[in-house]
């Protein structure tokens, strides 16, 4: 069979404690972390693409996105080292663009990345103690300049380039606020802050040379060029909704509660959340985004608000409240607006805003929809479904349907369809749950939970428990192929039940079996391991997240392809029956669906077509109610059909009448309007004639007017020629004086030039010689400039070739050493060849030899015949004699044990009661404590069946109900019908209103068909029956309700004791771990103290003048390094070695006298027999 190839489909999850979690790529696309991968997704269209992480990656911590939406950059931790990985996002598949790993400065992690507004430059944060701040060209992998951030190891948490200037950064972080500017090589500082000091959590540039600041106290602070301009407080809004109301205590489906069981990460978590409940008015600014209009920040928990920019200067106004809303699906849906926004991002056309949370959860808002919705607060919807935000203990598959089911520590049991990419069915409970199964079938689930295990059915809208088991920590169990039997473990017992009678069938402790072989796992740590159905591929996940595929059986050589999936160790794995799909989760809270192909990129052909049930569950009750408000819908549709189609009939009535008023008044207008037109006419007619004469005398007068306007303008035109002919001459005379003014002018003009051509010709002259001595002076200088960059050259290339020649060494060492191995195996084949021709010798010697010793044999067995027959002549002497021999050695024997048991005996009891005495006190101690805890779960055991006694009486009382309320219903239904047969003879009755005779019989008969005398009184009598009963039951109900809040009162005080001693215990683990924290920092600082002073000396030892001597020797001294390295080790493990010996002996020893040891009580019989079956086995 070829190697498997495994290609991932479609990931669930999300990685938020990635810096800047969220990018957009376009309008429509976004990319974001999840696993141990980046994914690109499609908001509309659902599909995702994969950044797959760098080999050996160890963790994500912070992306950034270009601003021409062309490159990602990625800091990672690969094998302890900090790399910045840069990524081509054009390209399809996305490729590698550039990878920095090499820094000549101290660096241990990259928080956060910024590319500038040109893509040429990327800036990087280092966290502290470092907290240095690197500027690169990237491409040409050129380091421009480094400045260190801080120097008092405060937080730092993000650094942003100036939206319209590459050379200016901002940083911010605890009591942290500078701008910086890059200029002459290096980045200088050009803000100072003023007054108190704040922690500055976010920031955002909203121009060039403005930037919004958040502080985790809720206040906003805008600076211009590195001054304060603007500033204002946050405070926490509460939900309308929200009314000051007591928190009802969720009450446990168990009577015994546990403690919840919690990682040291979750218990971080549980600390800022007391932090933040002290600190409610004081909202943490965790996210600032900045759009067109104005900016986006986070609020508190699950608030996020818009500010826009007002007409005053440089002033900004809350616009607009969004809330994160409340899950319907968790147990406590108030929790889910209480997450901590950690990444704000609009889309490029500012079409959509995206946030991520602490609990791995991503929101969407159309901008657009909240524009029309102006004043109101809007709601977060979810981008695609909400997922886990915690480990996920459990993953299972189905037969019959294309279902996974999962759970996690975040309470939560969800399933998911693996064909259509969604989420169909998820519900939280109180407790976590370890383990899960999903039924062949796909419509029940097992649930294995702190206190025990619960088989649910899968219902159409929600997951119901049908039947509880008394297996305590569950972490296994699953469903037979059939599903007729299932499995849960307990311990080191498998308990085997029944799925028809849920009867336990069998019980399986422990494993005896031989291991019959073993696989090398390199490296690293297989968590979970899962075989095809088919049984000729195995996948593996380890302890670094990534993903193994390999043929069955197992290889022993290095012969797997290995897959990048997830950030944390591989918690669980299942493939389809089909073999078509591989599910796996893991401690990163992720789902990743990968398709499993051959290795020429084809799909493994499934044995059996068959297509996937589409059957639901659904209880009775909820089928009844459904068609119950089916029907009653429909009744009301009938009658909203009768009262719509009367009034309809009434509107045509109406609408008809009016149509006709209408028609009546249009026609006498029309008729008015006739007339009026006929004496317009004529009126028009009139005008005509008069406007005729009016325009004829016009016409008179004007002709009389032009003819005295002719004459008196020629009289005027012969005076004005007359002066015109008086001003010519006197224009000639003015010419001729003018033109000689100019002869002599332009005679002067010339005079004046050829002075001053000779002046600046004179000057130029001088400036071309200036010109010629610049020149040589620049050839000069370009020779001097081409001899210095020849010489930089030959010393770089120098330098390259020493590099080359170093390498060379260490490759040439390298291949002799594998060469050395190959000879190695070479005679080690040679002499394992060897060995089985001598094995082969030796078996066919053996063949011989049986050959020979089956005739002996024969020879033998008749001599024995004689023989038997002699022995038993002496056997019937000598055994009267044997046997008194034997009782005086057998008393002998035992009287010389027995002397020498007696004085080791006597030593070691005197030793072990010196050692007992403490022990047994501690076991008096325990049995008390014991005594205590029976004596309690006596109390809850009566409490259980007086609560049980209950329980039945109030079931009986509840079928009582039943039936009444059955009966009742029934009496409903007829009344109801006899409504709609009353309702259809008034209709009929309506109809005949214009005829008041028929109408008046039609009434008298309804009245004489539906009202009767004694159906009254039946009504009244049957009322006051019914009113007593329900008073009764009411008083009754009533005094039952108030005894069992009087028990749960009772109950709730005696726990409360035992709540208080729980919680100081955790207080106080919680302080020795803090303390643990504080010693582990200060240990990796020296040690970080104590290598950098190593490298120190060693550089100095490299500069000494003997290094050049000893040269050729170099590459001896790692060789000899790692001989006294592997000797230590050696001297180390053997020191171990025999300390396990020791306490081995010393753990047998006690073993043996607890053994020897009667019983102490009638109690605990089960640790004693278990420790007396140890002590043999060992």
């Amino acid at each position: 069979m070829s190697v498997i190839v495994a290609q991932a489909l479609h990931i669930f999850g999300l990685q938020s404690r990635v810096a800047n979690n969220i990018c957009f790529f376009d309008e429509q696309i976004i990319v974001y972390p999840a696993g141990n991968n980046c994914v690109k997704y499609h908001i509309e269209q659902k599909w995702q693409k994969f950044i797959p992480g760098s080999e050996k990656n160890q963790r994500m911590l912070a992306l950034a996105i270009s601003p021409n939406r062309r490159y990602l950059a990625i800091s990672e931790i690969l094998q302890e080292r900090p790399t910045i990985t840069v990524y081509e996002l054009s390209a399809v598949p996305c490729k590698k663009r550039k990878i920095l790993n090499t820094f000549d400065f101290a660096v241990q992690e990259f928080i956060s990345l910024a590319f500038s507004p040109d893509s040429k430059y990327l800036v990087a944060q280092t966290g502290p103690p470092e907290s240095n701040l690197a500027f690169w060209m990237w491409e040409k992998q050129r380091t421009m300049a480094i400045i260190k951030v801080d120097t008092q190891n405060n937080p730092l948490y993000q650094v942003s380039f100036n939206p319209q200037d590459n050379t200016q950064v901002c940083v911010t972080g605890n009591t942290i606020f500078k701008l910086f500017k890059y200029t002459e090589g290096t980045l200088k500082q050009t803000n100072f802050l003023r007054g108190e000091l704040q922690n500055y959590m976010s920031h955002a540039w909203l121009s060039e040379e403005k930037v919004i600041v958040g502080t985790d106290a809720g206040k906003l602070y805008l600076f211009d060029s590195g001054d304060l301009r603007w500033e204002t407080s946050i405070e926490r809004k509460e939900p309308v909704s929200e009314l000051p109301k007591e928190v009802p205590q969720h009450e446990s489906e168990s009577l015994i509660e546990f403690p919840v069981v919690t990682s040291p990460v979750y218990s971080k978590e549980e600390i800022c959340e007391t932090v933040t409940q002290q600190q409610v008015s004081l909202p943490r600014v965790s996210a600032i985004a900045a759009y067109s209009k104005g900016f986006a920040c986070s609020a508190g928990p699950g608030l996020v608000l818009l500010f826009e920019k007002t007409d005053e200067k440089e002033g900004y106004q809350e616009s607009r409240e969004i809330r994160i809303p409340q899950d319907q699906c968790s147990s406590d849906p108030s929790q889910s607006d209480k997450q901590e926004v950690v990444c704000i991002a609009f889309s490029p056309a500012e079409e959509t805003l995206l946030i991520s949370t602490n609990k791995n959860q991503l929101y969407f808002l159309s901008m657009s929809s909240a524009e029309i919705t102006k004043g109101e607060t809007a709601h977060f919807e979810y981008l695609n479904h909400p997922i886990h935000s915690s480990s996920i203990t459990g993953l299972d598959t189905c037969i019959r349907k294309p279902l996974v089911a999962t759970c996690s520590l975040d309470k939560s049991v969800r399933i998911w369809n693996y064909e259509t990419n969604t989420l169909d069915l998820y519900k939280e409970y109180q407790e976590e749950a370890y383990a899960l199964a999903l039924h062949p079938g796909g419509l029940y689930v097992l649930v294995g939970f702190a206190d025990k295990l619960r088989l649910m059915n899968l219902l159409i809208d929600d997951i119901r428990t049908f039947k509880d088991f008394t297996v305590r920590g569950c972490r296994e169990c699953a469903f037979s192929t059939g599903g007729h039997l299932f499995a849960a473990v307990n311990g080191n017992v498998i308990h085997i039940y029944s799925f028809t009678t849920f009867e336990n069938i069998v019980n399986l402790k422990g494993h005896n079996g031989k291991i019959l072989r073993e696989v090398p796992t390199f490296d690293v740590a297989y968590t979970s391991i899962v075989v095809s159905q088919s049984g000729r591929m195995v996948f593996a996940g380890t302890s670094s997240g990534t993903i193994r595929s390999m043929k069955y059986p197992l290889p022993v050589h290095k012969e797997f392809n290995e897959y990048q999936a997830h950030a944390g160790p591989v918690t669980k794995m299942s493939l389809t029956a089909d073999d078509q799909f591989l599910l796996t989760s893991a401690e990163d809270g992720c789902i990743i669906i990968w398709k499993v192909y051959d290795k020429e990129g084809r799909g493994l052909k499934r044995e059996r077509d068959v297509p996937y049930s589409d059957e639901v569950l659904i209880t009775r009750t909820d089928m009844e109610e459904k068609t119950q408000i089916m029907l009653e819908l429909k009744t009301r549709v009938e009658e909203l059909k009768m009262e719509n189609e009367y009034q309809l009939r009434l509107k045509d009535m109406n609408y008809n009448e009016k149509i006709k008023e209408l028609t009546e008044k249009f026609v006498q207008e029309m008729e008015s309007l006739k007339t009026k037109n006929q004496v317009l006419k004529t009126e028009k007619e009139k005008q005509e004639v008069q406007h005729q004469e009016h325009v004829a005398d016009l016409l008179e007068k004007q002709s009389r007017e032009v003819q005295d306007l002719e004459s008196g303008n020629n009289q005027k035109l012969l005076l004005e020629y007359e002066k015109y002919q008086e001003l010519e001459m006197k224009s000639q005379r003015m010419q001729e004086e003018y033109e000689k003014q100019i002869h002599e002018m332009e005679e002067s003009k010339s005079q004046a030039l050829e002075e001053l051509t000779e002046y600046y010709e004179a000057k130029l002259l001088e400036k071309t010689s200036m010109l010629e001595k610049a020149q040589d002076d620049s050839r000069t200088q370009l020779r001097e400039f081409e001899e210095t960059k020849k010489q930089i050259e030959e010393d770089e290339d120098r330098e390259i070739q020493d590099i080359k020649i170093k390498y060379e060494r260490r490759l040439r060492e390298e291949r002799e050493a594998n060469l050395k191995l190959k000879g190695d195996t070479g005679i080690m084949r040679k002499k394992f060849n060897s060995l089985q021709k001598e094995i082969e010798e030796r078996c066919s010697d053996i063949e011989s030899m049986k050959a020979e010793q089956q005739k002996l044999q024969a020879i033998i067995k008749a001599l024995e015949k004689d023989i038997q027959g002699l022995k038993r002549e002496i056997q019937e002497r000598d055994e009267t004699i044997q046997d008194k021999e034997k009782r005086i050695y057998d008393l002998k024997k035992k009287n010389q044990e027995l002397e020498k048991f007696k004085f080791v005996l006597d030593y070691k009891i005197k030793e072990l009661k010196k050692q007992i005495e403490p022990r047994e006190n501690d076991i008096k101690a325990m049995k008390e404590q014991i005594q205590e805890m029976e004596g309690e779960l006596e109390r809850f055991h009566k409490q259980n069946t007086q609560l049980e006694l209950n329980l039945g009486e109030l079931r009986l009382k509840l079928r009582a109900t039943d039936r009444e309320m059955h009966k009742e219903m029934q009496k409903e239904r007829d009344m109801e019908a006899l409504v709609k047969r009353f309702k259809t003879d008034l209709h009929n009755c309506v109809g005949l209103i214009q005829e008041p005779k028929k109408l008046k019989e039609s009434i008298r008969d309804i009245y004489g068909k539906y009202v009767q005398k004694a159906d009254m009184v039946e009504i009244v009598g049957v009322d006051t029956d019914l009113h007593q009963e329900y008073t009764r039951q009411r008083e009754h109900l009533e005094r039952n309700l108030a005894t069992l809040k009087k028990k749960v009162i009772k109950e709730s005080e005696i726990h409360r004791a035992d709540y208080v001693r729980i919680m100081q215990e955790n207080v106080s683990l919680i302080k020795e771990i803090n303390e643990l924290r504080r010693e582990l920092k200060v240990t990796r600082t020296q040690v970080h103290d104590l290598q950098s002073t190593l490298g120190l000396i060693r550089r100095q030892k490299k500069q000494m003048p003997q290094s050049t001597e000893t040269s050729p020797e170099r590459p001896q001294s790692p060789g000899v390094l790692r001989l006294n390295l592997e000797e230590e080790t050696q001297r180390i493990i053997e020191m171990q070695r025999q300390e396990i010996n020791y306490l081995r002996d010393k753990i047998q020893g006690q073993e043996k006298v607890l053994a020897l040891r009667p019983s102490s009580g009638s109690k605990l019989p089960m640790l004693e027999t278990g420790r007396s079956s140890a002590a043999p086995s060992q």
